[in-house]
């Protein structure tokens, strides 16, 4: 029974030191929930925190680059709409020939094949840039044909291929920041109204159902009128205005920004389709209505319509409705370059706060399971110490001899 005792607590011992080396070789005090259950707890949720954290602090880095690679696009956008409007006041001069103006229109020709080439353009991953959530396809369909003003295939109109929906990243805890941009904003001149042609006055709406507007779902009731669905359409946050057309008593829609409206009936819904907005085939934007008048411009309209005026020599078309459309698509394009900024100045502020708040929390999860090294090695050197004595000390106690077992 001495013997038993003796080992029993010379391996109690020697497990108590293997611990003790063990949490200093992990940097911990915390190896099992048993060890101590509350500080245990604490830290998984500290854990997990700070994983969130440096996963939203990625997330800025990421969004932050993108954005900077977007703005270079948009600023040498923004340079070639300077020459292309140098340009149309130069030709709305009305001294040069028509010779001369078509050789302007050479070069406006070039710079437009440049500006589809920029709304195109890809970031260092080779996801789209322009076009919304739809990262994986060309921004914007580009049509070629022949012109009666020169004998080569020019481009005749550029068409939005993207999503309205903008590429969403998480900052924070449920904060997201649309980071992603939609072609349909920025290469965008003019207010876009869409007018039906079709009398709503005894309309109404036969199931509940869901129209999309720019990507928001706007839900309407069974029996609702085509006044209530237009005061829910101007209260869903769409940058749209919805009002009754006056002299057709007919629906018609206005940008309240200038961009390309998305519209689209929701799940087996055939609102806007009853309303006369919307065919019944195609995909925003080609899925209105054919008999539905549409009006409004991208900056790629604008650029072609000075093109042609100039290839023809119209000088009051240059100087007119050429004119003010570039300065229209310009102006949206500074506004695209000001929202960046205004984006990446708020995704700064995050990217502060964030690197304040990690550091205060892996403070709390070290208060919660870091270990003392000062007093683990004081411990081990006592279990050492101690462990020493006891081996020592059986050993001038436990001396059994052949004699011992023969008695």
């Amino acid at each position: 029974m001495p013997n038993d005792d003796m080992q029993y607590h010379m391996r109690m011992r020697e497990w108590r030191m293997n611990e003790v080396q063990n949490r200093m070789a992990e940097q911990t005090r915390v190896k099992e929930l048993r060890d101590d259950p509350i500080a245990a707890a604490h830290s998984t949720r500290y854990t997990s925190k700070i994983q969130r954290l440096t996963r939203f602090t990625r997330n800025i880095d990421s969004a932050r680059g993108d954005l900077r690679i977007a703005e270079g696009y948009m600023n040498s956008a923004n340079d070639i709409l300077h020459r292309v409007r140098e340009i149309a006041i130069q030709g709305a001069n009305g001294v040069y020939t028509e010779q001369e103006t078509a050789y302007m229109a050479e070069e406006v020709n070039e710079l437009l094949n440049e500006l589809v080439e920029i709304a195109n353009a890809r970031n260092g991953d080779g996801a789209t840039i322009f076009a919304g959530d739809r990262t994986g396809g060309d921004a914007f369909r580009v049509l070629t044909g022949g012109s009666p003003f020169t004998n080569k295939q020019v481009i005749t109109s550029v068409d939005y291929l993207g999503t309205a929906a903008p590429g969403a990243v998480e900052v924070s805890e449920s904060s997201y920041i649309n980071a992603g941009l939609q072609g349909n904003r920025v290469f965008w001149a003019e207010h876009q109204q869409v007018y039906a042609n079709l009398d709503t006055q005894s309309f109404q709406v036969q199931e509940d159902s869901t129209i999309l507007v720019d990507g928001i779902e706007v839900d309407l009731k069974s029996g609702d009128s085509v006044h209530s669905v237009i005061a829910k359409i101007n209260a869903s946050g769409a940058a749209v205005k919805a009002s009754l057309d006056p002299v057709r008593n007919s629906l018609a829609l206005s940008t309240t920004i200038p961009h390309e409206l998305m519209l689209e009936d929701g799940g087996e819904g055939t609102v806007l389709q009853d309303l006369g907005i919307l065919g019944d085939t195609g995909r925003p934007p080609f899925n209105y209505h054919e008999d539905a008048r549409v009006s409004g411009g991208s900056l790629f309209d604008m650029v072609i319509n000075l093109r042609d005026s100039l290839y023809s020599g119209d000088t009051l078309q240059i100087g007119g409705g050429s004119l003010k459309g570039l300065d229209l698509a310009q102006d949206n394009l500074l506004s695209s370059i000001a929202n960046i900024g205004a984006m990446d100045e708020r995704m700064q502020v995050v990217e502060k706060r964030l690197a304040y708040e990690i550091p205060e929390i892996k403070e709390k999860n070290s208060k919660e399971v870091d270990l003392d090294l000062t007093e683990a090695i004081t411990d081990l050197k006592m279990l050492e110490y101690t462990h020493k004595a006891a081996l020592q000390t059986a050993a001038r106690i436990l001396q059994p001899t052949l004699m011992d077992y023969l008695r």
